[in-house]
């Protein structure tokens, strides 16, 4: 995908397992090989990422996603939260790493963290706001002190 490419992360609520993330890969790979807008085929990817993250980008310079492909992007991912029993759209759940571990829990008790110096302006947070691979490649895993996130520190 080229650096201008739009991206979409989706964060799961729980760690997936590898049949999971075998069998979410599969359905993903379907997805995109027939993702479409206004009948054009969208040149797009998609990956599972450290079992806890959904990552679709589409090549824009090729065909833009329309409105309804995106709804169709979304109702894959809703219809992945079904078959999985996942939540993939709760932005108050934040993902950061502990050591090797990523750990994820919700902005108010990652507050609580920050106030007791369990996580600073040093640790790893996932910022899954970023819309383009530019800012996926540069900015997806960044020190909370660059993040949205960092307002926890004040």
């Amino acid at each position: 995908m080229p650096q201008t490419a739009r991206v979409w992360v989706y964060q799961s609520n729980r760690l997936l397992t590898d049949a999971e993330i075998s069998a979410i890969k599969k359905a993903g790979i379907g997805f995109i090989a027939d993702w479409a807008a206004h009948g054009a085929s969208l040149k797009a990817s998609f990956d599972a990422l450290y079992n806890r993250f959904i990552v679709i980008a589409v090549d824009e310079q090729q065909a833009l996603a329309s409105g309804c492909s995106i709804d169709k992007s979304v109702k894959f991912i809703k219809d992945l939260e079904q078959q999985f029993d996942l939540n993939l759209f709760d932005r108050l759940q934040v993902a950061y790493r502990k050591g090797n571990e990523i750990v994820v829990c919700h902005l108010s008790e990652f507050e609580k963290l920050a106030q007791q110096g369990i996580v600073n302006e040093s640790t790893i947070v996932f910022n899954n706001m970023v819309t383009t691979k530019a800012t996926f490649d540069k900015d997806w895993e960044i020190p909370l002190s660059g993040s949205w996130q960092k307002r926890v520190l004040v």
